[in-house]
């Protein structure tokens, strides 16, 4: 099966990840912060680590992609998403860690929109069960026209729950106007 129930697992394997890019970012200034489906607590989710590391000043980028580098990964450029760049790991370094566990990385500028939509739906989803429960089930509902393929599971998630994450983003940044108006 594709989506997988939710364990408390995914914490501690963040946890892990973000420590050992720790030990290589060393003393450079950024933050990291977990993001996608298995940030959410009680959602159900592919086990794929998606984690957000957060810079502030563009000159930071070079620095951080040249220690992601020395870690093992490679920069595999921005995806069509501006300010939000993709890292993968080099087959040919080997870490017990960085390569056990299933994990997408992002180096995201501060202010950036990739950002942004990442913490924002990662947060709302948090705090509201009903939209934790519908993306759940449009989770299963595509992996199950996907018949559990991948690929064909990315493609449809693209296609038809980007105006969902649309949706519960426009209430996270309207949500002091939308109590006011009440």
């Amino acid at each position: 099966m594709l989506i997988k129930k939710y364990t408390t697992n995914w914490i501690n394997d963040f946890n892990d990840l973000k420590n050992e890019i720790e030990k290589g970012l060393g003393e450079l200034n950024y933050s990291i912060e977990h993001v996608g489906s298995t940030s959410i607590p009680n959602l159900d989710a592919k086990p794929i680590i998606d984690i957000d590391i957060i810079y502030q000043d563009k000159l930071e980028f070079e620095k951080i992609k040249m220690e992601l580098i020395d870690i093992g990964y490679y920069h595999n450029g921005d995806q069509g998403i501006e300010s939000r760049e993709v890292f993968k790991r080099n087959e040919k370094y080997m870490n017990p860690i960085l390569d056990k566990i299933s994990h997408h990385l992002y180096v995201c500028l501060k202010y950036s929109k990739g950002l942004e939509r990442h913490i924002l739906s990662r947060d709302y989803m948090k705090k509201n069960d009903w939209a934790r429960l519908k993306y759940q089930k449009m989770k299963y509902e595509l992996a199950e026209k996907a018949n559990q393929n991948k690929k064909v599971y990315a493609q449809l998630k693209e296609l038809n729950i980007n105006n969902f994450i649309d949706e519960i983003i426009y209430l996270e940044k309207n949500k002091d106007r939308n109590i006011d108006e009440k």
